[in-house]
């Protein structure tokens, strides 16, 4: 499916689905993506990039936006996957996941970045979306929430590397913990500081 270009409308008659990914920068650990349609009915305080908001933040402005849009969903890509198809790839196929598993149809399909999934709905890309849209400011949050919360839990499945805290990312600890443990199960080895340590 081709990308479907259009003006963008900011209309309460259009059902706008915002679309954003985290997670494509770390190390270890699935690339996640979030689809929200908001409800102008419901509107939801404190909309912005999640990379701006504390984490205690971003919890509370996830469970706004889960209890009041018209719906949302969130969907992956597993590490075998960025490392077959690479980390581009498998983050639109989990943005295209995200689309496809909404339970309402969106008019138009708004994507934070500058390329579009593979979606059966008129779609556009918009560089610095997450701060310029409110839909894809949601699924930013969302998004962002769910995969570290997720990165906590695997601590303790996968002690020493310090996953609670860097979330995966390439930090000096995160790559000190490598030197010392080797790649575990969720470490992308397609990217260069883990396949340089294998």
């Amino acid at each position: 499916m081709q990308k479907i270009d259009f003006e963008y409308m900011d209309s309460p008659d259009i059902l706008v689905a915002g679309v954003d990914e985290v997670g494509r920068g770390p190390l270890a650990g699935p690339v996640v993506a979030a689809a929200v349609i908001l409800d102008p009915a419901r509107p939801v305080s404190g909309l912005a990039d999640s990379k701006s908001l504390s984490a205690g933040k971003r919890e509370e402005i996830a469970r706004e936006i889960m209890s009041r849009a018209s719906a949302w969903t969130i969907a992956r890509a597993e590490v075998e996957e960025i490392d077959q198809i690479n980390i581009l790839q498998a983050s639109l196929l989990a943005m295209q996941r995200a689309v496809d598993a909404l339970e309402i149809r969106p008019d138009q399909v708004l994507v934070d970045g500058n390329q579009c999934p593979d979606i059966a709905y008129p779609v556009k890309a918009i560089i610095r979306g997450d701060k310029l849209v409110p839909a894809i400011s949601a699924a930013s949050i969302i998004a962002k929430v769910a995969r570290d919360r997720e990165m906590t839990l695997l601590e303790a499945v996968y002690p020493g590397y310090g996953f609670a805290k860097h979330k995966g990312y390439p930090t000096r600890q995160h790559l000190e913990s490598l030197d010392r443990l080797g790649a575990c199960a969720i470490h992308r080895r397609s990217f260069g500081p883990v396949k340089n340590r294998i």
